[in-house]
């Protein structure tokens, strides 16, 4: 039942236009101070994974791990995604419940 919640809620940010996809995007929002929280997919590469946890151990912005890439990118309606940035801060707080 989480798994739902957290990707319609994903989804419903997506919609209202506070998400950003796509490793050299999300990385972008994240040295900007835009990005509230990252979602990394578990099946990213080991060098995108350090790229991106780097950047926000750096930053402080927290990050989260999902199952996939391809159940990343259902979730927001698009083909599979490793990193997406989630730029508002409600939002953040209430998927970051979800995925605890």
């Amino acid at each position: 039942m989480k798994q739902q919640q957290w990707m319609s809620l994903l989804g419903l940010a997506n919609r209202a236009r506070k998400l950003i996809s796509g490793e050299e995007l999300v990385i972008k929002e994240v040295r900007s101070g835009k990005a509230k929280l990252v979602l990394l997919a578990s099946d990213a590469s080991a060098n995108t994974e350090k790229k991106i946890s780097d950047k926000c151990s750096f930053y402080k912005v927290p990050i989260k791990r999902v199952e996939n890439r391809s159940m990343l990118g259902q979730a927001i309606g698009k083909e599979a995604r490793v990193a997406v940035a989630v730029l508002d801060e409600g939002f953040a707080r209430k998927l970051q419940t979800l995925l605890d």
